[in-house]
């Protein structure tokens, strides 16, 4: 049986191909998350003083809101490389050693998605953080012995999205620890500015505003806005971004005045049908929507629940009254 699939995550790729070609290559193009700049400032300038590597950083908070991005400006600030890698990737224990022993002084190793490291490369690299060695058991049984390896000093930068899945050990070898959130409409409408003038496409203050409320509060999904309406403005309108061309340009998208498409419109739509909008279990909204539970828990449900549309109770999720209200659908529940 084929599975439906959330367009968001079938243009993953693609995105984030955008994301990097249109990406901040220094502080002064990167905007907001402004407390989080200026603590890896002070920490850059006071690396830089001493001569000495970067303190460990863990980054983390929702998807597309620039943590890859502020490693490479790091990397940049440090005048160091950087290598790209993440949980993933790295399968074995073996393959964590091919790449800490190749990184030169000062680089810097960026793990996207951190958290999804096995246990056995994870304690691997505890060593590694803290010491700078890196310990290869050769052998087996009685006569495995241990031989360790220096390691230049490195900076490690980890990302997730999924702070509570690292284990207390692992946190606490990070020196600098920061959260990434949310954007505002008008830092977002800064960022879509910038990277029009990149794309080479006229857009006035109103038009960009219009993209940034639509844009979930996040980046990514702003600049994936933008090129779907240059795509349009292209072909239709002499490369020039009308206010009312976006309103065209995005219900061809289904992305209403809230950010929402389909996936999250068909979310609120089958819990009010099908559940009278909760309370109900996770388990039975992935049954519901024939999703798994952590497309649910994880792609559809953060933005709906930041803008009160779903709410957590003891008993289950709820569909709120506010979500009713925007889908037009009459409220009767009990007040």
């Amino acid at each position: 049986m084929k599975q439906n699939k959330d367009p968001r995550a079938e243009s993953t790729q693609e995105e984030e191909q955008l994301f990097t070609s249109l990406r901040a290559d220094n502080w002064s193009d990167f905007v907001g998350q402004d407390n989080v700049k200026e603590s890896l400032r002070v920490a850059i300038d006071a690396a830089k003083a001493r001569g000495e590597a970067m303190d460990h950083v863990l980054l983390y908070g929702p998807p597309g809101l620039g943590k890859t991005t502020l490693a490479h400006i790091i990397a940049k600030e440090m005048g160091s490389n950087i290598r790209l890698t993440s949980g993933t990737a790295i399968t074995k224990v073996g393959d964590l050693a091919a790449i800490l022993t190749n990184l030169a002084p000062n680089d810097v190793l960026f793990i996207d998605e951190i958290h999804r490291l096995n246990k056995h490369v994870e304690e691997a690299l505890y060593p590694s953080m803290e010491d700078f060695v890196f310990d290869v058991v050769i052998g087996k049984g009685p006569s495995a012995r241990t031989l360790r390896l220096d390691l230049p000093k490195f900076t490690l930068v980890g990302a997730t999205t999924r702070y509570g899945m690292l284990t207390g050990p692992f946190r606490d070898r990070f020196g600098i620890t920061h959260r990434v959130s949310y954007y505002d409409p008008k830092k977002l409408s800064s960022i879509i500015t910038h990277a029009a003038k990149k794309l080479n496409v006229d857009i006035d203050t109103d038009s960009a505003q219009e993209i940034a409320r639509r844009a979930r509060g996040t980046p990514r999904i702003a600049l994936k806005l933008l090129k779907r309406v240059r795509d349009v403005a292209q072909v239709h309108h002499d490369n020039h971004i009308s206010t009312k061309m976006i309103s065209d340009a995005l219900d061809l998208l289904a992305v209403d005045h809230m950010g929402l498409d389909d996936s999250d419109r068909r979310f609120l739509t089958l819990i009010i049908e099908k559940h009278n909008g909760g309370p109900i279990g996770l388990e039975t909204i992935a049954a519901t929507l024939s999703e798994d539970v952590g497309t649910v828990e994880e792609v559809l449900e953060p933005y709906l629940m930041q803008i009160g549309f779903v709410q957590r109770t003891p008993r289950g999720r709820m569909i709120t009254k506010r979500a009713y209200e925007h889908l037009g659908v009459p409220y009767r529940k009990d007040e």
